[in-house]
């Protein structure tokens, strides 16, 4: 310092060092607190991303969500009609186990319409349209009626079973699988058939139904006879 101003003789100025010391100090501290906050949100985000389903489940619980919004919005006119007789396919069999082990097949219900749901517990959508399947189980049960619901819950009857014993549901629920579903065009839940007395599907509406429109499909089913191919 002296050789920039000849004559001068240098002197440290030991305030201005140490308050610049401190200034670093605090810099470093505050640079510090900030890191182990984004490290702990970081943090966070990660468990709470881990407590979340995959990706595509949750934007399939999204998708299904949101089909069963706007199904909800969309007028009763808006529903088709039953299938002619002679434009139904046969439905797709399966044989699944109730709650009680008991096996359900759908060739074996033949004679009788049948109204398969597919749903699941955390389906908002389904929570809405199941206490109608009940009521119709229990009203044309006697005229030939049979609701068969699916579950496609990842977990099977560790969820089920205490919601269907908390619901009284009164109609058979069985787990379904993804093969299934496919075979049916399950794309989200819910999903509902109406298989006529000949094993054929008379009607496939994706999305919450509309109550008053199926308990008069129901109503044209049962009215239909059943032809059995032995006789």
């Amino acid at each position: 310092m002296a050789a920039l101003e000849p004559g001068a003789e240098w002197e440290p100025d030991v305030n201005a060092g140490l308050l610049r010391l401190r200034r670093l100090r605090v810099r470093e501290s505050w640079i510090s607190g900030r890191l182990l906050l984004a490290a702990t949100a970081a943090l966070g985000f990660c468990i709470c991303l881990m407590a979340l389903p995959s990706p595509k489940v949750l934007a399939h619980r999204c998708l299904e969500c949101s089909v069963a919004v706007w199904q909800s919005l969309r007028p009763s006119a808006a529903q088709s009609g039953l299938k002619f007789p002679s434009t139904r396919s046969l439905a797709p069999d399966f044989n699944l186990k109730d709650a009680s082990g008991t096996d359900v097949k759908l060739s074996n219900l033949k004679g009788k319409v049948v109204l398969v749901n597919f749903w699941a517990t955390w389906c908002e959508g389904c929570q809405v349209e199941i206490p109608w399947f009940v009521e119709f189980q229990k009203e044309y049960a006697s005229r030939g009626l049979v609701v068969v619901g699916i579950s496609m819950d990842d977990d099977g009857w560790k969820s089920v079973k205490p919601w269907i014993k908390e619901k009284n549901v009164n109609y058979p629920i069985v787990i379904g699988n993804d093969g299934l579903g496919k075979q049916y065009g399950l794309q989200g839940m819910p999903l509902t058939a109406l298989v006529d007395r000949e094993g054929r599907i008379a009607d496939v509406h994706h999305g919450i139904v509309e109550k008053t429109a199926t308990q008069e499909k129901i109503r044209d089913l049962v009215r239909e006879s059943f032809k059995d191919s032995a006789n």
